[in-house]
């Protein structure tokens, strides 16, 4: 589940508590399919570095999935009316390893190669002009030590509701999200 999460939404919320101080940055992440465990690479524009006071402390990494507002008016009859909010959301724990200034520059590369593939005409990181954009950024290597994962798809509710949900997510309108209802069509049937 997690792994998913990562690979369909790869834009992540890095927390850090620095100086007493809570701190959030928000920057497209990629999951490390050659490490051995769960790893995400990332990187940080500066001075994010320092604001964060990356060293041996533990981060959290926020993934945020498909969610969607639930109206009560597809409730089935006699259901509680109480609005709600449907969502997927992994929270993720590490310390982060800061990268050599070549590995950042591979970290770059390979995160702009993921989404530059899926357009027309490409254009991936040249090594050339890539180098000095890399020196205003620091590379991160964030090895996850835990996780939860919180999904909420209407699994407090009856199955007719649960199916009225999904048909109206489905539906035209303001809240139209058919994935989220194929997000819930799987997390109730269990995969």
């Amino acid at each position: 589940m997690v792994r998913r999460l990562i690979r369909e939404y790869p834009w992540g919320i890095l927390v850090s508590n620095n100086d007493g101080g809570l701190v959030a940055s928000h920057y497209p992440i990629l999951l490390d399919d050659e490490a051995e465990g769960l790893e995400i690479l990332t990187h940080v524009g500066r001075p994010d570095d320092t604001i964060h006071g990356f060293g041996d402390r533990e981060i959290l990494l926020i993934i945020q999935g498909r969610h969607g507002y639930i109206s009560p008016s597809w409730y089935a009859p006699g259901a509680t009316r109480a609005p709600t909010w449907n969502f997927s959301a992994a929270h993720c724990y590490g310390v982060p390893q800061i990268l050599e200034p070549e590995e950042n520059l591979e970290v770059l590369a390979r995160l702009v190669a993921n989404f530059e593939r899926h357009v027309e005409e490409p254009m991936f990181l040249n090594p050339e002009w890539g180098r000095p954009v890399s020196q205003g950024t620091v590379g991160i290597r964030l090895p996850i030590t835990r996780f939860v994962c919180k999904i909420k798809m209407s699994q407090d509710k009856d199955p007719v509701t649960q199916n009225q949900v999904m048909a109206a997510l489905r539906r035209p309108g303001t809240y139209q999200n058919p994935d989220l209802a194929d997000d819930m069509a799987r997390a109730l049937s269990g995969d």
